[in-house]
């Protein structure tokens, strides 16, 4: 039992290691990273979804008489502005595509009014923070990340894409408070009798944009086309965003169809193969830590969606809707959601089939989803993250209840026969398999489970694996206070008052159980409060604030089964004499 339980302990604290370690690769301070030098000479127009490649060229040879000379990449200084009151846009009039988006309800960094009172008092300075919004789509070449759009002519015909301008009557707009919807046109003729207007919708309180195209043909013939939507994404040169390995929270591409609700579209799997997948419905979507944004064609049709990873180091994925015709004298319109925003899930099931699965809880969803809706049922009530941290701690205990209750009896049983282990260890200790059959022997007579101890570790694993992908994936806990000094749930104790209490707590709950007999061991698992208390300094608040109440319920629980198991064989010893 000894060694099983040291085996299982020396294994966790290894996991809460690899834990702390992708925390901090991902969350601590990031190194400096060379300045990445991009080619000039690299065309964007490989961008364009694959079907539309050559008519691209050919168009733009009909009307200049001459082959195209691309930009680096699709921007341009002609921007629109737009402003709800979530978000703060730019629309480029290049092409129609959406960047330099922030978030305006979430700041990259918050101030902790106590730490930084408690540094003025002992007169130490205040760092600075950056309270910029969170930029999601940027068109800075280190950052690059677009929304692009456009529209698809069959051979022969024209159409505008993300390369070609578009003409605004305004170059701002702002929903103002009580107004239903906020809609942003731009405009594209041929001159020919073929008009297209796209057209931006916003509304109040939503991450979702609604983009029309319509199509006007007056031209006098039939024309023909189809819409596309993609999302275009450089590597982040400057936090090593492209890094997706191991337990890190993954950046990268995702697809949705009706086969697969959820499929990782990596950037080395792009680069590896182009993606070429029909489904009625679906989605395509590049997502980040906490935040994702995904382009989500009409449910009813039937949509190819692909993916590239261009010369240049760009990555693209995206969707195609199926051709359509439309008459002379008439009108079309392609329509597609967007959707740009944090990782809210209830939410984003109201606006997507398996959009909410972009909060990705790796293998442990089958936890980390009951532990997500517990969360949300008990902060209904209090409206504090923190507490409700500690209702889900309460209720697991409970559910367990009945397991660590044999558990610690076993325990208790194993510490009351301790000494005399000892005595049969010393007794043999040129005889091990002697030794192992008396201890055996002595269980059985003793209705001892050697392996009762190991099951509250085994039982706080995955649960432990879990929370951490709770804490660090739901966008709810970024920036949330609990009490006092902890106002962001997210990340570490400022002041590491709860790591610390996590070691005590440990030290306590250690001197409850029998120690091993092996000295080695013992010395060991002595040094395992100090480690873990290391660990746990940097670790998420959060989740040390689970980690206490736990010990701490487990504590009471313990030394009152610990105590009764003891005084109930005192009292059965006496009356046998």
């Amino acid at each position: 039992m000894d060694n099983i339980r040291f085996v299982l302990i020396v294994t966790f604290a290894m996991l809460v290691f690899m834990l702390q370690q992708a925390w901090q690769a991902d969350y601590g301070p990031k190194p400096q990273v060379a300045e990445v030098v991009t080619s000039e000479a690299v065309s964007t127009k490989e961008d364009l979804p694959a079907t539309a490649a050559n008519t691209a060229q050919t168009q733009t040879e009909q009307q200049t008489g001459e082959a195209p000379t691309a930009p680096k990449v699709a921007v341009s200084n002609n921007l629109i502005t737009v402003k709800t009151d979530v978000i703060a846009l730019q629309i480029d009039l290049q092409g129609g595509s959406i960047t330099n988006l922030d978030l305006l309800n979430y700041p990259v960094e918050k101030e902790n009014t106590v730490v930084n009172t408690l540094r003025s008092l002992v007169g130490l300075s205040v760092p600075e923070i950056n309270s910029a919004p969170v930029r999601l789509f940027n068109n800075n070449q280190e950052k690059l990340f677009l929304a692009q759009s456009g529209l698809i002519a069959a051979p022969g015909q024209t159409a505008p894409d993300h390369y070609t301008p578009f003409t605004s009557q305004q170059t701002s707009y702002s929903l103002q408070p009580g107004q239903d919807s906020l809609v942003v046109p731009i405009t594209w003729t041929d001159g020919n009798g073929l008009v297209v207007t796209k057209s931006f919708t916003f509304k109040p309180g939503s991450y979702e944009i609604t983009l029309a195209q319509k199509v006007s043909n007056q031209s006098g013939k039939i024309w023909s086309g189809r819409q596309y939507n993609q999302l275009v994404r450089a590597p982040d040169q400057t936090t090593g965003g492209m890094l997706t390995g191991g337990m890190r929270a993954y950046t990268g591409g995702v697809i949705s169809t009706l086969k697969e609700k959820y499929k990782k579209i990596s950037f080395d799997d792009m680069t590896d193969e182009n993606l070429d997948v029909t489904s009625q419905g679906g989605w395509t979507a590049i997502i980040q830590h906490y935040f994702a944004s995904a382009w989500i064609p009409p449910a009813e049709q039937e949509n190819h969606f692909y993916t590239k990873a261009l010369s240049d180091g760009r990555y693209v994925i995206g969707s195609i809707s199926p051709m359509t015709n439309v008459e002379p004298n008439a009108d079309t319109q392609f329509v597609s959601q967007l959707f740009a925003g944090p990782k809210i899930q209830p939410m984003m099931e109201k606006i997507a089939p398996g959009l909410e699965l972009t909060v990705d809880y790796s293998v442990l969803t089958i936890i980390g989803k009951p532990i997500y809706w517990l969360l949300n049922q008990i902060h209904s009530v209090t409206n504090n993250w923190g507490w409700a941290i500690i209702g889900v701690t309460l209720v697991i205990k409970l559910l367990f209840f009945p397991l660590s209750q044999a558990s610690y009896k076993s325990m208790a049983k194993m510490r009351k026969i301790q000494p005399r282990l000892k005595e049969l260890q010393e007794r043999f200790a040129d005889d091990r398999p002697r030794f192992n059959t008396e201890m055996m022997a002595m269980y059985k007579k003793e209705k001892v489970n050697p392996l009762g101890g190991c099951l509250p570790i085994l039982v706080q694993i995955p649960v432990f694996m879990a929370l951490y992908w709770v804490l660090s994936e739901t966008v709810e806990f970024r920036q949330t206070p609990f009490i006092l000094w902890i106002q962001d749930m997210s990340i570490e104790d400022p002041l590491y008052i709860l790591p610390i209490i996590m070691g005590i707590t440990m030290k306590i709950q250690q001197s409850l159980n029998p120690a091993p007999i092996d000295p080695v061991q013992a010395k060991v698992m002595k040094m395992f409060p100090i480690v873990f208390t290391v660990f746990f300094l940097f670790f998420p608040a959060g989740l040390v604030l689970y980690w206490v109440v736990n010990n701490t319920l487990s504590i009471l629980q313990q030394w009152y089964i610990t105590k009764h198991v003891l005084e109930d064989d005192a009292h059965a010893h006496h009356k046998a004499h």
